[in-house]
């Protein structure tokens, strides 16, 4: 009998504040991180990997967090496990003393997310498959039964999810074969880090551009003239055609959003992302409704499939940015697909972070093939940094990304990587504390 043998966590932390990439309003000096979790099997050669993303300090917090729920997971049935996926989530986030730590909201839920994601990975792997194709291949039936109704049937019925993947399983094999052939559209945020010189902005803007990109992102939020200035030359860099986005990171209080966004909206922006507390639901749909037709789009801080239903509900968002790692992993994202496809929203994954982008392109290609069955109105947020450290990097050309071919989720670190980045004792950062 296979069983898993144990779990490890990792303190991996990149330097990414000393050159300031990932900066924005609310995280000036971000050094990306992962709470990295391996899940070892007695099949020789066999493991799971996943991580939750954070921006430095804390991440110890969040790697004992992970530990401490992972802790029920060694000499279990790994066909027992792999097989069950759906209850095995609801286990781990439904715990009964560690959800009073939530409930499925912070660093326990989060934890929760970055074990099942693991569990997806192992199994993608046994399987031999991209998670990407294995969850676009799996019955509509067992789908339905991966996900977590509980809160959201005023929304979203079994009944109403089966139907929507019932209604997509014809061209399935078409469309499989269109990820193969031609990816996923992405778009270009590493120009737009608020840290970065107005050299700097422009210089990457028109090498985005030349790379294929057909739209890119800016932060903003700190200084409105600034941001104006900083609009006004990416605009110029990238011309017309190429649709520009901008992302304030939460910085505004609503009334102050509308006004800072109706400052903006001569640059013909494609979205404004997080215009204020990513909790904030009735601000959100006021700020919509004052800005339109400038579209808002948010999600990546959201904590749960509940907070997308009611953004849904209220009308207050027009792009849905999951995220893989800040909710309950994988099965959890399945949900907010789903609802995303009962309210016609398009969904645009957040991957402003270290392994999201290898993460969230999984996702992506199983909603074009399994649930929207279109690419109109989707991209992928793509971040050039920290891709080298992986072993299977996330593969961009012309502006789109290549789908996944090897088996799992691509979440697996190198192990020079890890030796060299581990927080406190890791070469990276042991030397820079000598310094």
């Amino acid at each position: 009998m296979a069983v898993i043998t144990a779990v490890d966590t990792f303190d991996v932390r990149f330097p990414t504040s000393t050159t300031l990439d990932g900066s924005d309003a609310m995280n000036p000096d971000p050094d990306y991180s992962a709470a990295y979790v391996v899940l070892r099997t007695s099949v020789p050669g066999l493991t799971g990997h996943g991580f939750t993303f954070t921006i430095g300090r804390g991440n110890e917090i969040q790697c004992a967090a992970i530990g401490s729920l992972a802790a029920a997971l060694p000499g279990r049935d790994l066909d027992s496990v792999l097989g069950a996926l759906g209850a095995v989530s609801r286990e781990l986030v439904h715990d009964s003393q560690f959800r009073w730590l939530g409930p499925e909201k912070g660093i326990i839920h989060m934890a929760a997310g970055a074990i099942i994601n693991a569990l997806w990975d192992l199994r993608a792997r046994r399987e031999g498959q991209p998670l990407w194709l294995l969850l676009a291949t799996l019955d509509p039936a067992e789908l339905v039964d991966l996900v977590d109704f509980r809160h959201l049937s005023d929304a979203l019925q079994p009944a109403d999810a089966l139907a929507i993947l019932r209604d997509m399983e014809p061209g399935r094999d078409e469309r499989i074969d269109r990820a193969l052939a031609d990816g996923y559209p992405a778009y270009a945020t590493s120009p737009g880090w608020l840290g970065y010189s107005d050299d700097k902005l422009e210089r990457l803007a028109r090498a985005a551009v030349d790379d294929g990109f057909t739209m890119i992102k800016i932060k903003v939020g700190a200084d409105a003239d600034d941001d104006v200035r900083r609009a006004r030359i990416a605009r110029a860099a990238i011309g017309p055609d190429v649709r520009l986005a901008v992302d304030a990171n939460q910085a505004w209080d609503v009334d102050e959003a509308i006004g800072w966004i109706q400052r903006l909206a001569e640059f013909d922006l494609a979205w404004v992302e997080e215009p204020t507390s990513p909790d904030d639901v009735l601000g959100h749909a006021r700020i919509r409704r004052e800005v339109a037709p400038v579209p808002i789009a948010s999600g990546e801080h959201a904590h749960n499939r509940i907070m997308f239903k009611q953004f849904l509900q209220a009308a207050a968002l027009d792009v849905v940015q999951l995220d893989a790692a800040r909710v309950g992993g994988v099965n959890e994202n399945l949900a907010i697909i789903l609802l995303a496809a009962a309210f016609d929203t398009p969904v645009c994954p957040h991957a402003g972070g270290v392994g999201l982008c290898e993460l969230v392109q999984h996702l992506a290609m199983f909603d074009f093939v399994a649930v929207s069955g279109t690419l109109d109105r989707r991209c992928i947020e793509y971040v050039d940094h920290l891709h080298e450290h992986f072993v299977d990097p996330v593969v961009v050309v012309d502006g789109r990304y290549r789908a996944p071919r090897a088996p799992g989720m691509s979440a697996e670190l190198l192990p020079a990587a890890i030796a060299t980045h581990t927080f406190p004792d890791g070469p990276v950062w042991s030397a820079a504390a000598t310094e």
